[in-house]
């Protein structure tokens, strides 16, 4: 069977770009443009050229890309032509071969928020569209609050439509601008738009997650007829987001029906990069990817249960939906005090540990991981930890170096200016092979203010390891997460350490103290020793 094509639009640039917090440069959005081409997508939305500088500076040196690049503005205004709108003429001065505008198909929008008449609205629709057309531009018109236009007067926002696309639209988007239509309503609407005349393979979908049902809704629109999807990475977008893109393409790729039936721009080898561009794109905002996101997240295929563990060591369709090899993602088996020993020798194999079944080991590991957690500590987040742990029970723990003693001091002093400021200063003390060696660091950025008692802490214990300084000079932290686990004078902190290289390993240690610093100190240890141990293992192979 001849599969149909589903086109799909990304919007990250643009509509992305309303995530509170996120505000792209130009040299990021061209990393991201090749991200985006990279993974196969049909449109790239790159901004609004004249709405701001970076949008503009952006389409002045647009990439070359696979993808059709696309500008975003709006109908022309009232009492002006189209071809003498200031405010079209720059997005039609971006020069891209397609050009997506929005317009109003709500009523209530068009006489409140725009203050024109229904039927002046429907002309400005139409002339835009022709003028883009007369230019020799691909033209989409984006229905803003369609669904909700359709609900309250269902003749006039399809008038809207109609406009559009007898004008020479090759696209019409229809919007949950509000993304509060469910996905049953989408698919009903959708139906009945197409069945007035409009054709399915001119018609999109662009949802917002209001009720945590875009990407379902998108899904619903493509069974009814639609055949473009439009979203962003991450699901990034205004409010609660909107489609993830991130999410939709493996789903378009790899289920059923949409396997058979559609063919998309992703091909298989780039759905295998897929991780890897949503944490890219996380690392580009400087946020933590999340751990339980669909398909990419670091928890995705982690199997916690140790009765779930068993049964994907016989196979692992037992618990896993695809397997994660697909999108660049990998199994996890993490230890907790719910583990198992099918957990734990899995958990052991991948580290590079091999322990026969029935081996005493094993129990004295499962008791200390029991034990430490119930003091307060966590294994199901922390593998590097745990891979730390369990060699020392099993004796293969390299002795890199000791800790003899460390302090941290925070001062509140005046400065120059008479304001008072801190000033956090850190002294480790390390037996290296029987020589001693102090480092003391102060925590200072490069304007002068105090990062914390934990960084200088952080960079006194990685400041002179003799031999082993190089393995640690590509090492940085990424993440650092507190819990207090008890309540009252008792209370314990817990502290997660989030540690990257450069070879793109990440990894996770743990510590546990009633005081911070101590807590923190434990996992930044760990890090480094864990750390140690992959580069000396390398140097070994190498040998």
């Amino acid at each position: 069977m001849t599969r149909e094509k589903l086109y799909i639009y990304d919007t990250t640039l643009r509509d992305g770009q309303q995530t509170q917090g996120v505000q792209f440069s130009a040299h990021e959005k061209h990393q991201i443009c090749a991200m985006l081409d990279r993974l196969g997508v049909d449109y790239i939305e790159g901004g609004w050229p004249g709405a701001n500088p970076t949008d503009s500076a952006f389409f002045a040196e647009a990439p070359r890309t696979r993808a059709t690049m696309t500008a975003f503005g709006m109908t022309k205004r009232s009492g002006r032509s189209a071809a003498n709108d200031d405010v079209l003429a720059a997005v039609i001065n971006a020069n891209t071969p397609s050009v997506c505008l929005v317009g109003k198909t709500h009523d209530f929008h068009v006489t409140t928020a725009l203050g024109v008449s229904l039927e002046e609205n429907v002309e400005n629709i139409r002339a835009s569209v022709a003028h883009l057309v007369s230019l020799g531009r691909e033209a989409l018109f984006d229905a803003e609050h369609f669904f909700d236009g359709y609900r309250a007067n269902p003749g006039y926002a399809l008038d809207c439509l109609w406009a559009a696309l007898e004008a020479g639209a090759r696209w019409i988007v229809l919007c949950d601008t509000n993304g509060g239509t469910l996905p049953v309503e989408i698919g009903r609407i959708v139906t009945e738009v197409i069945a007035a005349g409009i054709p399915g393979d001119h018609l999109g979908i662009h949802t917002h997650n209001d009720t945590a049902n875009a990407v379902a809704g998108s899904l619903a629109a493509v069974d009814a007829g639609v055949r473009q999807i439009q979203g962003t990475l991450n699901g990034l977008g205004e409010r609660c987001g909107n489609a993830n893109l991130i999410t939709l393409i493996p789903t378009l790729l790899l289920k059923e029906p949409y396997r058979s039936r559609y063919e998309i721009g992703t091909t298989e080898a780039a759905l295998a990069g897929l991780t890897a561009i949503s944490r890219q794109l996380d690392d580009i905002l400087n946020r933590v990817p999340v751990k339980q996101a669909p398909y990419v997240g670091a928890s995705a295929f982690a199997h916690k249960a140790g009765l779930h563990a068993s049964a994907i060591l016989k196979d692992p369709s037992t618990y896993e939906h695809v397997d994660p090899g697909l999108v660049g993602n990998a199994r996890v088996i993490p230890m907790s005090n719910q583990a198992g020993q099918s957990n734990l020798r899995q958990r052991l194999a991948e580290a590079g540990l091999s322990v026969a079944a029935g081996d005493p080991a094993l129990a004295r590991i499962l008791e200390e991981v029991k034990a430490r957690e119930d003091r307060g500590y966590t294994y199901d987040s922390a593998q590097a930890s745990f891979e730390l742990l369990a060699r020392e029970v099993l004796g293969q723990m390299p002795d890199f170096f000791e800790v003899e003693r460390y302090r941290v001091t925070v001062e509140r002093r005046k400065d120059a200016k008479g304001r008072m400021v801190s000033l956090s200063e850190a002294v480790v003390v390390v037996d290296l092979a029987g020589e001693k060696r102090l480092s003391v660091s102060e925590s200072l950025d490069e304007t002068g203010s105090d990062r914390g008692p934990v960084n200088a802490l952080s960079t006194a214990l990685a400041k002179d390891l003799g031999q082993y300084q190089d393995a640690i000079a590509d090492m940085h932290l990424v993440d650092f997460k507190v819990r207090i686990t008890q309540g009252g004078t008792e209370a314990v902190t817990r502290v997660i350490i989030d540690s990257e290289d450069g070879a793109g390993r990440r990894w996770s240690t743990v510590g546990v103290s009633p005081n911070i610093v101590d807590a923190s100190f434990q996992a930044l240890l760990d890090a480094i020793n864990w750390k140690l141990l992959r580069e000396t293992r390398v140097a070994e192979v190498a040998e």
